[in-house]
């Protein structure tokens, strides 16, 4: 494990590495350097081995280093609503959700909060710690989380550099991402589950489908199928977009998913025999998205 290189004045711990002061909350996330949360709770909308039957326990960073132009999460990744609090603090709503029965401590959107992480985690929890991003993330961060972090579960949101650059504005994206997953699924090793069938280490791969974007998934899914064995790592296939946040500007992203383009991506994925999951056409409803309203901060 490297040691985590981060100055608060000069912040480069994302692939943004836009060099802002995080002192004076600038930079492309907009973040200070203490932790900023709008919501931890335990979450039942998980995959399965992450949800199990008491839930997931979920931290909600706000800000966010990637900023696409759909996000659901826009109160808090965009606009930036939720609460600082200290490192202490955030060490103690882990044990809070320990406490609640969470079968895991699922970071939601953590990247530029690396370095708060590690040190929050410097004792090891009793459950495992889930890192759930966008998979925006530099090798090198990751690697100086290693030990800390046992199942990895980042988006692989665009297989091309020119629909990353117009809905995130971040051409290396794919690279990026590609090279952030392949260091996950190298800590981690193949995905391990336990008798109630939760998952106790390993990465899950997610994709949302977007309108008028089937080729791309496709394009995902034959990257994933052909990067990594059998048994590996778990593929999740997201059907849940609703247009949302700035999504209206950028036709066809205006829209929601057709059945076809689901039932498209749901068969691809069968016939390349890709282990994990997909959604329903129900998961695309506004009421999924959990409310930000400061619980458990």
């Amino acid at each position: 494990m490297s040691r985590l290189s981060y100055d608060p004045t000069h912040c480069t711990l994302c692939p943004r590495r836009c060099g802002g002061d995080r002192t004076k909350a600038a930079g492309r996330c907009r973040m200070p350097s203490e932790p900023v949360v709008a919501r931890a709770a335990l979450h039942f909308w998980e995959e399965p081995p992450l949800s199990g039957t008491r839930g997931a326990g979920t931290v909600f960073f706000s800000g966010c280093s990637l900023g696409c132009v759909f996000c659901q999460n826009q109160a808090i990744s965009q606009e930036d609503f939720g609460k600082t609090i200290s490192v202490d603090r955030l060490r103690a709503i882990f044990q809070e959700l320990v406490a609640q029965g969470a079968h895991n401590i699922d970071l939601v959107n953590p990247t530029h909060f690396a370095h708060v992480v590690a040190q929050a985690l410097e004792a090891p929890l009793p459950i495992p710690v889930v890192w759930n991003t966008g998979g925006y993330d530099r090798v090198e961060t990751l690697q100086a989380l290693e030990g800390k972090i046992d199942i990895y579960l980042p988006d692989y949101k665009y297989p091309d550099p020119q629909g990353a650059k117009a809905y995130a504005g971040a051409a290396d994206y794919p690279a990026v991402a590609q090279a952030a997953i392949r260091e996950m699924v190298r800590q981690t090793g193949p995905c391990q589950l336990d008798g109630d069938g939760l998952l106790r280490r390993g990465v899950v791969i997610r994709h949302l489908l977007l309108p008028g974007r089937l080729a791309q998934a496709k394009e995902v899914m034959d990257w994933v199928a052909g990067t990594f064995p059998p048994g590996t790592v778990l593929f999740s296939l997201m059907s849940q977009y609703t247009p949302w946040g700035r999504a209206g500007a950028f036709p066809p992203l205006d829209r929601p998913l057709r059945k076809s383009e689901i039932r498209g991506a749901e068969q691809y994925m069968a016939n390349l025999g890709l282990e994990g999951f997909t959604q329903g056409v129900e998961a695309a409803k506004a009421e999924y998205i959990p409310a930000f309203d400061l619980t458990g901060v």
